[in-house]
């Protein structure tokens, strides 16, 4: 995945998804210019558009972070753990902090409203499904620890983690009690990934 030009440095960009996020929340994603977030965040619109290739990735500012996760638990996996299971005990430690990509971040909530309201934020969502799992792919192809069907794999890893936290935010939305939600949540990643790691165990 390309990555854009760090013109101002990573606190910039953070302050620009900062501002950006929360005049997405006051206003809904669609009513809002480029161009008013950087008079909002101080910036002019070609220095948002150097930290942010699209409108959406302001809203979506997390996604790089999902990449390098992913490489990270392949990367950083113990020896003698599948790659499934590594991603399993990932999905449970996420969920254990409520990091916002686990979908049970109550800070998010605001923001993830938001986003299921916007059909331009969930087609970008979509895509960016193909572009984790490519990154994914890749990276299981260059791993030498690593001798299955790369494609699958990382097919099956992307789409069992959506399945859970898409309907893990969607009960989170919808006023469900939290204990229960971060129970359902986690039982669902440690089924799904442990019947994947039975199929795929290296």
């Amino acid at each position: 995945m390309a990555k854009r030009g760090d013109r101002g440095g990573s606190k910039t960009r953070a302050h620009i998804a900062a501002v950006a996020t929360e005049l997405f929340v006051e206003r809904g994603f669609e009513d809002v210019t480029v161009a008013e977030i950087g008079a909002a965040a101080g910036v002019s619109k070609v220095t948002v558009f150097s930290h942010f290739e699209r409108k959406e990735d302001l809203a979506l500012d997390r996604l790089p972070d999902a990449v390098g996760i992913a490489r990270a638990v392949v990367r950083e996996r113990p020896n003698g753990v599948g790659v499934v299971e590594a991603f399993r005990r990932a999905g449970i430690a996420l969920a254990e902090e409520q990091h916002p990509l686990s979908g049970l971040s109550q800070a998010g909530e605001p923001l993830a409203r938001t986003v299921a309201g916007s059909r331009a934020l969930i087609s970008r969502l979509r895509e960016f499904e193909h572009e984790i799992e490519a990154e994914l792919t890749d990276e299981l192809e260059s791993d030498p620890r690593f001798s299955g069907d790369s494609e699958l794999v990382a097919a099956l890893i992307v789409a069992a983690y959506r399945v859970v936290a898409v309907a893990t935010t969607r009960r989170r939305l919808a006023g469900d009690d939290l204990t229960a939600v971060v129970a359902a949540h986690r039982d669902r990643l440690d089924r799904a990934f442990t019947a994947l790691s039975e199929v795929f165990p290296s």
